[in-house]
């Protein structure tokens, strides 16, 4: 683990004309395909190992399915279809985030975690505008930490949204 600065939160509704501030604080880190990615560590409820999802019916192409997670049934989507990024084979290093997003509850597959990192809002550099494969709404901004450019993703806007059962 990493320490950095920390300044106290702007808040998760602080927002800038473009959009949404990142905040200071910790952010679990993982990996989609080649690149990293960092998500607010408050939104994680635990990670567990990739087991097969119970596919629903007439779902997006990146909803793999349903499990049933202590008695609460979870949506699971896999977010390198989320963002467009190339099909990567399940491996045993996959796995499934848990997160809690203004409290509905969905499962996030990704390639990897790596560690938590302490980030202060200083540090999250506003990420360029230009048209890519990961819609911009979905980036706070970016972080360079020694040889690692990690992606601070906005995981409410990312994974909130009624595909998923969960809109606010």
């Amino acid at each position: 683990m990493q320490a950095m600065n920390r300044l106290a939160p702007a808040g998760p509704d602080a927002q800038t004309p473009s959009g949404p501030l990142a905040h200071g604080g910790q952010y679990l880190t993982l990996r989609l395909g080649g690149e990293e990615y960092a998500i607010d560590i408050l939104r994680v409820q635990e990670i567990r190992s990739f087991e097969e999802p119970t596919r629903m019916v007439n779902s997006p192409s990146f909803v793999k399915g349903v499990i049933n997670l202590r008695g609460v049934i979870v949506p699971i989507a896999d977010l390198r279809l989320k963002l467009n990024i190339a099909t990567v084979e399940y491996t045993e290093f996959t796995v499934v985030i848990i997160l809690n997003i203004h409290g509905s509850v969905v499962g996030a597959v990704v390639d990897g975690v790596s560690d938590v990192v302490t980030l202060s809002a200083e540090e999250i550099k506003p990420a360029p505008q230009f048209d890519a494969s990961v819609d911009s709404r979905f980036i706070l901004g970016l972080v360079k930490l020694a040889e690692r450019t990690l992606i601070v993703m906005n995981v409410e806007t990312l994974m909130g949204n009624a595909e998923l059962g969960i809109a606010y």
